[in-house]
């Protein structure tokens, strides 16, 4: 017979797993009737609707981020929030709906670095990579045999959606679509999280890669499985990318403001003015952190390239990664058949390691090219560096040579942008550990060679009209000279 004590005990302490009965049931009826508040039969009134999505997603904050106790949002709650985003009518909730779904992703992290157990007891700073099988994502990369298929969603973006987006939101700029319309900012919007996403996954597992040379890592992420799909048009995707940048889709959206006012009644109220001036400001700075996005999206290829690069002269990859020429290649090409495209796609791409890789590739097109090729090297150039390419134009022959094919303003403007990518390598808060490797020169001897370089390809062409911005990379190039002279 049990005595008093431990049958009351019993009673005022129930089980752990009586209490995380209780509270998973307690978690299933939240969700419900927090779900139940997006149930829109029977409203006509789309403004309730809207009333009804602001409360879903309060609802939500309050539980998950806000709460003593916050809980992890399930599969269809995360879902529902993605599908506010994307098909809502509203810059209101398109805006509210993206800044949470931020927000969650940082305390609900999908993949993320842990201490392996083997070797917590040891001194090593190893970690493992945990991908939470079980988490949302807004992307659908799975085949309809794989397990969690039945979790598919037509809000999730397959790689044909996602090229899909790209392309309207290339339209939009292309048409300067970014008025007032709510589905071009809900697209930059969508656009901007899903890159979010996959930078959060890659960059986590490019620093474990750092640690371990383990191509399997990146062979699984996000960005990888995205861009190695055959629904995939790569090319079409970088065109893109690249439309979006050159257009630079914030210089049409200055002006927006001004256009606004011009075309409004005079009668309308100083107040609504005001009120429309002020969305035109925060659409002008939405479109700004879309094209950063973009850039974001470039580079994030660009370092997965690079990796696939490494790990393919390592004898890591097979045919299971199948065949993709990297973004800096496909980029050259487009700049190559339209060389007007140059100045300003330099303009507005700020990586300086990459602007100086694609300067370098652009190059590497016109100059000897070296004999050595191992069985897994690829046509582009290993040894290409700034200071190679300046000693190309050492001569008058071997700068005629070269001025033939890019022409002389091209060329002095191409070298002025590498001279400024350098300098940011070097000395900027983007300095790299390792900056030879591009550059191939200590700084004097770069600013010595551009100098000189300018003024060879002058002598070749007697009307070349140096461009403000070549004549600063010479000015700085100079004092930098006189200074440690």
């Amino acid at each position: 017979m049990k005595s008093p004590s431990s049958s009351s005990s019993s009673k005022r302490r129930p089980s752990s797993g009586h209490r995380n009965n209780n509270n998973n049931a307690s978690i299933a009826v939240w969700e419900e009737n927090t779900m139940a508040i997006l149930d829109s039969s029977g409203i006509k009134d789309s403004r309730d609707v809207h009333d009804d999505r602001l409360c879903f997603l309060e609802a939500v904050r309050s539980a998950s981020l806000a709460s003593e106790s916050p809980s992890a949002p399930s599969w269809r709650i995360f879902d529902a929030i993605f599908q506010i985003l994307t098909d809502c009518n509203s810059l209101e909730l398109a805006m509210a709906s993206y800044q949470l779904l931020i927000e969650l992703d940082k305390h609900y992290p999908r993949v993320y670095l842990s201490k392996s157990d083997e070797l917590e007891s040891s001194s090593s700073d190893i970690s493992k990579l945990v991908v939470v099988k079980e988490a949302w994502s807004p992307f659908n990369l799975a085949s309809g045999s794989e397990e969690g298929a039945a979790k598919d969603s037509c809000y999730l973006f397959d790689p044909l959606r996602f090229s899909n987006l790209i392309d309207d939101m290339a339209q939009a700029v292309k048409n300067l679509d970014f008025d007032f319309a709510v589905k071009p900012i809900q697209n930059s919007l969508v656009f901007q999280y899903l890159v979010n996403v996959l930078e959060v996954d890659l960059l986590l597992r490019l620093n474990l890669y750092k640690e371990t040379l383990n191509w399997s890592l990146l062979r699984e992420s996000v960005m990888n499985l995205l861009l190695g799909s055959r629904k995939l048009n790569f090319k079409s995707v970088v065109r893109d990318c690249m439309s979006i940048l050159l257009r630079r889709c914030h210089h049409s959206i200055s002006n927006n403001v001004q256009q606004l006012r011009n075309s409004e009644n005079t009668c309308c109220s100083q107040s609504d003015e005001n009120s429309k001036a002020a969305v035109a400001i925060a659409i002008s700075q939405l479109e700004k952190e879309t094209c950063v996005s973009i850039q974001k999206f470039v580079g994030l290829v660009i370092e997965l390239d690079v990796v696939r690069k490494e790990a393919d002269s390592l004898g890591q990859t097979s045919r299971v990664d199948g065949l993709r020429l990297p973004i800096t290649e496909f980029i050259v090409e487009e700049l190559t058949y339209n060389k007007d495209n140059f100045a300003p796609l330099l303009l507005v791409f700020s990586e300086p390691k990459w602007k100086l890789e694609i300067i370098l590739l652009y190059f590497s097109k016109y100059l000897i090219k070296p004999s050595v090729r191992t069985r897994r090297s690829n046509d582009t150039p290993v040894d290409v560096t700034l200071e190679s390419v300046l000693s190309n134009f050492s001569t008058t022959a071997s700068t005629k040579n070269i001025v033939k094919k890019v022409s002389s303003d091209l060329a002095s403007l191409l070298l002025a942008h590498a001279f400024q990518a350098c300098l940011s390598l070097i000395r900027g808060p983007r300095q790299i550990t390792n900056p030879t490797e591009l550059i191939g020169a200590n700084l004097l001897e770069i600013c010595s060679k551009l100098i000189s370089a300018i003024k060879i390809i002058r002598r070749v062409d007697g009307k070349l009209e140096i461009t403000s911005f070549t004549k600063e990379a010479l000015f700085t190039a100079a004092m930098i000279l006189k200074t440690n002279a």
